[in-house]
């Protein structure tokens, strides 16, 4: 097994729920969407995001099959050919869009300095580091993808996305970064889940091998439904913690 081989191991048995053991005194990741679609609704009364209108929640019947409810409709279907593996009972899965916020809001003031990322400081691999300019925000804020403090960031052209160019904004000035088109950007829902969790989940084969993209050749991006859509496994709030120790 190359080094290579053993980082993708390992990053699939972190989110199998196979890489530390289960802590029967943690609190259920089922708890841990209840607070998701609290704080999901809170922002939605405030005006800072809009409803989902898609809003689902997958759950294991008494049958053993797995089910997803549409909030809005109430309409159940089973979707047992659509999980790709089994996770420990204490976690749950769920669509990535109900659980982070998609490409959200990023604003400073005009003459603040931030910083700017093109796609060639952003390094390919596992380790998550990133380089940057300092600019003024006024002359980056358009044109360009705006990230804040605790975003994370991935490629979505390739080869940058199957190259694993992605990466969490840390302190950089004011906060705020502009950054190449070519990049999604997730929110985590304040204390919610891990950002490592992830970004590491990001950077797993199942996230990227899968991926349904368009385009030319050479030009081609993943399609926003794929990421959407996508089952994330949900690890209590602690687990996610431990993974992220040892897998670091």
């Amino acid at each position: 097994m190359t080094a290579e081989d053993l980082r993708k191991a390992i990053l699939q048995q972190a989110i199998q729920g196979k890489l530390v053991p289960q802590n029967p005194n943690d609190e259920p990741a089922s708890i841990l969407l209840e607070r998701i679609r609290e704080e999901k609704a809170r922002l939605v009364k405030e005006k800072k995001i809009k409803k989902d209108k898609n809003e689902s929640i997958i759950y294991k019947g008494e049958d053993n099959s797995y089910y997803e409810k549409i909030l809005a409709t109430g309409e159940v279907k089973c979707i047992d050919d659509e999980i790709p593996f089994e996770i420990p009972e204490s976690w749950c899965w769920s669509r990535f869009s109900n659980i982070v916020n998609l490409n959200p809001n990023v604003q400073t003031e005009d003459d603040n300095d931030v910083a700017f990322i093109p796609m060639a400081y952003i390094k390919a691999g596992y380790s998550g580091e990133y380089t940057y300019e300092v600019k003024k925000w006024n002359d980056v804020k358009k044109g360009f993808t705006k990230i804040s403090k605790g975003d994370i960031a991935y490629a979505k052209i390739t080869p940058c996305f199957q190259n694993r160019k992605s990466f969490i904004l840390e302190d950089v000035p004011s906060n705020v970064a502009a950054a190449t088109t070519e990049l999604n950007v997730l929110r985590i829902y304040e204390n919610t889940l891990s950002t490592w969790f992830v970004l590491f989940f990001l950077k797993t084969d199942y996230f990227i091998k899968e991926a349904k993209l368009k385009g030319t050749a050479g030009q081609q991006r993943v399609i926003p439904e794929y990421v959407q859509n996508k089952l994330f496994p949900i690890a209590p709030l602690s687990e996610q913690n431990r993974i992220v120790s040892r897998i670091k």
